[in-house]
């Protein structure tokens, strides 16, 4: 394992364009080589998301299904009985997650909400499973009550460069959600922040974002890295495809940049084919999303990630406590009993 000295927070865009600049076998090797300094290059940490609170969101960015702005398929549904949401977090954990994520469509939490959330958190806890929540913005003392409660990460992305993030949301701004990470890393909690592409952002607007994500004062743990998925009645649903071999730089350059952060290929799988999911594992990403969907967008049923899986020679991390062998078979049986948790997931996270 590399040490910490090998970890920056003091990257220019100027030098991130030129990362993104080398030849792709020549990116791809340096990536691959940082990655296995770090991690194991055959182990991919598994996560499933689950929508606590779908629809009639307030805020207006541009790529969500879910923002009340937007007319489009999603349905609203209120926050989610403490008891279905424990329901779906077993489903997950026989599947083979180690990390159940919990997303609300909100501005923010409101304080007769968190009594819910915490009981969230501490049963999914109890089944022995890593937590996440994503409920938007958090004041520091919300933030404090779920790091009490025993929350593991929280999610907040940034989702683009500050310069073009005025173009894709309005109601809220670059340094509120800089205010929330703050506030989250200031609790002990651990951070998941990445971002989009495929905004119609620029190649350097590529580069700004991860330099934003890289050069906070503690680099995330998680760092997702979404390809829109372009969802019928918001403003993006015809925007034109990001090249793939431009996603696969990212996730390369993401993993250079933010060594020791487990970088997550996450939305948009869908749509890529084996090929293109295999190359970002080699170019370094080593996380994804369990399930049928994302919050609202679609994802690679369970059965053909292991599939995948198992042609590329890759395992999911084994939950803590339990042995390789046992995460496997208890992966396998919950495959071919079909117990895949129908679940409603989201692009952004």
């Amino acid at each position: 394992m590399t040490g910490s000295a090998d970890i920056r927070n003091d990257w220019t865009v100027a030098e991130v364009n030129s990362l993104f600049a080398l030849p792709f076998n020549d990116l791809l090797f340096k990536a691959q080589g940082i990655h296995r300094a770090n991690f194991d290059p055959n182990e991919v940490q598994v996560s499933t998301l689950l929508s606590i609170k779908t629809g009639a969101c307030p805020e207006d960015c541009k790529y969500c299904p879910q923002s009340a702005h937007y007319t489009t398929d999603v349905e609203k549904e209120r926050l989610l009985e403490v008891e279905k949401v424990l329901a779906e977090a077993q489903k997950a954990k026989d599947l083979g997650s180690t990390r159940f994520c919990m997303g609300a469509a909100w501005r923010n939490p409101k304080d007769r909400d968190m009594p819910y959330i915490v009981e969230m958190v501490k049963g999914v806890k109890a089944l022995g499973l890593e937590s996440c929540m994503t409920l938007g913005m958090l004041s520091r003392e919300q933030a404090a009550m779920l790091k009490e409660s025993g929350l593991d990460y929280y999610n907040h992305n940034l989702d683009t460069s500050p310069e073009f993030y005025g173009e894709i949301i309005t109601t809220r701004t670059y340094a509120d959600r800089l205010n929330t990470l703050q506030h989250v890393r200031d609790s002990g909690m651990k951070i998941c922040s990445g971002g989009i592409v495929g905004l119609g952002e620029t190649a350097n607007d590529r580069s700004a974002l991860l330099v934003q994500l890289a050069n906070l004062p503690q680099q995330p743990e998680s760092v997702p890295i979404n390809m829109l998925v372009k969802v019928e009645g918001t403003p993006l649903q015809d925007e034109v495809d990001l090249d793939p071999f431009e996603f696969i730089r990212t996730i390369a350059v993401a993993r250079i940049m933010m060594p020791k952060s487990h970088v997550r290929l996450s939305a948009g799988r869908e749509e890529m084919s084996e090929q293109t999911q295999s190359l970002c594992f080699f170019a370094g990403a080593n996380s994804i999303f369990y399930g049928s969907k994302l919050l609202t967008t679609a994802n690679p049923e369970a059965d053909s990630d292991q599939i995948l899986f198992q042609k590329l020679g890759i395992r999911p991390e084994a939950r803590q406590g339990y042995s390789d062998e046992v995460h496997q078979a208890a992966l396998s049986d919950a495959i071919v009993e079909q117990q895949q948790p129908q679940l409603f997931y989201d692009a952004a996270h």
